[in-house]
């Protein structure tokens, strides 16, 4: 949904579409149509503003073919949909893969997949927008990152610069690429996604910033803000998120028990700066309280006590991003379910994805109302 700044500035609110396991576009197609048919009854904002990921193999068929891009444009405008931002988190099928397993920023599979996504972008872009963004991996994961990843990731991001300056200069749009920092990552706090991006052209590539994930760094939101701000990094999109919290891990471990996935990787990391990959390992180390686990809660519920949610956390950044003379960011997004794959981010019993997404999207927008976001009906673009 569109929402305008003081500014006067546009900004999007987007909610993810969950087509893991897709591999046409006909089934893609299906399950927008199930989207704007289920969340559409539940919240009337004008268009609909929706965050897509598309398989590799999908990506790059639509890429080459300009009327499978044009099919997929009409469906999105017949059912009041509009595509901003594309997802290039997941690969291969995004049927929870390992993440250690997929193509990091050293791959130039990871390269081909993601200019594919900007070239299909810019022809999904609604008429009056003049750019869009893609979202990605924040390089790769940290451990088994050696000098030659480094080497490789730096030409590849290179040769990412000169390839979007390409798509701009024979559309006439621009499209920015998001890294996304995550705990294990070799973009992680504020400090290391500085040094590791230095050489990056700014003006094409910047961050994706996941607010759970932000939590679980521990940094004060203004101030981590405020530093990748002076190093020159865009906020290209924020992913409107909470984390669970256990301020007393050893009274909380059996709650956390029974809301973590079993099997599933959720990281797990302390103010001091520990790191545990899973729970299982958290359990077996037991580092000093209290965790924050990268597991996203629903903005509008409570994960059961003991266990909390970093809700102060994305508050906090989304006063330092929208409350200044010019909006921090002009995508923000909220997912009902997680990009890899696997079950939605809640409980056993809770509500169906499309009221979940629903919930998500009126909770966010009650929230940037408040911060002064001009309701969706009122919304243009600037």
């Amino acid at each position: 949904m569109r929402l305008r700044h003081r500014s006067g500035r546009l900004v999007h609110l987007s909610s993810g579409i969950d087509v893991h396991g897709t591999r046409d576009l006909a089934t893609v197609v299906e399950r927008i149509d199930a989207y704007a048919t289920e969340v559409r009854g539940r919240i009337d904002a004008g268009p609909l503003t929706v965050s897509l990921w598309l398989p590799p193999t999908l990506a790059a068929a639509l890429a080459v073919d300009g009327r499978l891009r044009t099919r997929l444009r009409a469906e999105l405008d017949a059912r009041g949909l509009e595509v901003v931002t594309l997802s290039g988190m997941p690969y291969a099928g995004g049927g929870g893969e390992n993440p250690a397993e997929e193509p990091d920023w050293s791959d130039p599979a990871r390269l081909e997949y993601t200019l594919d996504l900007a070239r299909i972008l810019v022809d999904l872009l609604p008429d009056d927008a003049v750019r869009g963004a893609v979202t990605t991996i924040g390089l790769g994961r940290r451990a088994g990152w050696d000098d030659g990843k480094k080497k490789a990731c730096a030409r590849i991001l290179g040769r990412l610069s000169g390839g979007l300056a390409e798509v701009a200069w024979h559309t006439g749009r621009a499209v920015r690429v998001g890294l996304q920092p995550e705990p294990g990552g070799v973009l992680d706090a504020t400090d290391e996604t500085v040094e590791a991006l230095a050489g990056v052209g700014r003006d094409r590539i910047g961050i994706c910033l996941d607010l759970a994930n932000l939590a679980c760094t521990w940094e004060e939101p203004a101030d981590a803000l405020d530093r990748l701000a002076q190093a020159g990094l865009s906020i290209i999109q924020v992913r409107i998120a909470a984390a669970v919290e256990v301020r007393d891990p050893w009274a909380g471990a059996d709650a956390l028990r029974g809301y973590l996935p079993a099997g599933q990787r959720c990281p797990i990391t302390n103010a001091e700066g520990a790191y545990l990959e899973t729970l299982p390992a958290a359990t077996d180390e037991f580092p000093p309280g209290p965790w924050r686990v990268r597991r996203h809660v629903p903005l509008a519920e409570a994960p059961p006590t003991p266990l909390t949610a970093t809700t102060d956390v994305w508050r906090a950044a989304l006063r330092h991003l929208m409350g200044g003379a010019q909006p921090g960011t002009e995508y923000l997004d909220v997912h009902a379910a997680p990009r890899d794959g696997t079950p939605p981010d809640r409980p056993a019993g809770a509500p169906a994805p499309a009221d979940s997404i629903a919930s998500e999207l009126a909770y966010a927008s009650l929230e940037l109302a408040n911060l002064g976001l001009t309701p969706p009906a009122q919304a243009r673009a600037a």
